[in-house]
């Protein structure tokens, strides 16, 4: 009795820790967490049931062959609310779209977790605060488009470090002091860093006429 108890318990064991259901949990409560963060004004999260062993089922979810969440997409979604830590656990996240709708409150540092992140599209929201340094953790982001918020502070240089960064766009906020120089930031076009009335650089000379600082 005690034999067949032990195995029985090692095999119970064995089969939670080799489970695919495992990470798809993980994911369920971290989108879960970010619905209880907001308002659905139109009602378009209605799908989003959290007793469901994964959220591939999901409407905006779009996940991989393994049940893996790679896309959430609520871009335009009349969507109100602020963003929390939870999103950094959806680790396989290749695209994050929320762009367009009435997310306030500041872009959680967590998103720098999302290794595998490929664009971010935040823009034309009500996001404030500083552009998180940890986003230059995210080596596969090819798309940063930010603009069209209400973000202070500096661009921050660890960013020059995104070597796959095809294109940044900052644009229609408020942001200060100067615009780093290096790496893929040679290339990027002033219209990606227009209508920061305190920010300068040498890719802005003659759109602003001095640096307020910051």
């Amino acid at each position: 009795m005690a034999l067949h108890f032990l195995l029985s318990s090692v095999f119970i064991f064995f089969a939670i820790s080799v489970s695919p259901t495992l990470s798809s949990n993980s994911e369920v409560n971290a989108l879960h967490a970010l619905r209880a963060r907001l308002t659905d004004h139109t009602n378009v999260l209605q799908s989003w049931d959290p007793t469901l062993v994964n959220p591939c089922t999901w409407f905006h979810v779009t996940c991989d062959s393994n049940n893996r969440v790679i896309r959430l997409d609520l871009g335009n979604s009349n969507i109100s609310g602020t963003l929390g830590p939870e999103l950094g656990g959806l680790q396989h996240l290749q695209y994050l779209e929320l762009y367009m709708n009435k997310f306030e409150g500041k872009i959680p540092k967590e998103l720098g977790n999302l290794k595998n992140l490929v664009s971010m599209d935040l823009y034309d929201n009500n996001f404030e605060g500083e552009i998180p340094k940890s986003f230059a953790t995210l080596k596969s982001l090819k798309f940063l488009r930010l603009n069209n918020n209400r973000l202070t502070g500096s661009i921050p240089r660890e960013l020059s470090a995104l070597s796959n960064l095809k294109i940044l766009d900052v644009s229609n906020n408020d942001l200060c002091g100067t615009v780093p120089i290096d790496g893929p930031f040679g290339s990027f076009p002033i219209e990606s860093f227009e209508n920061n009335s305190r920010l300068n650089g040498p890719e802005l000379q003659g759109l602003v006429s001095y640096d307020f600082g910051c």
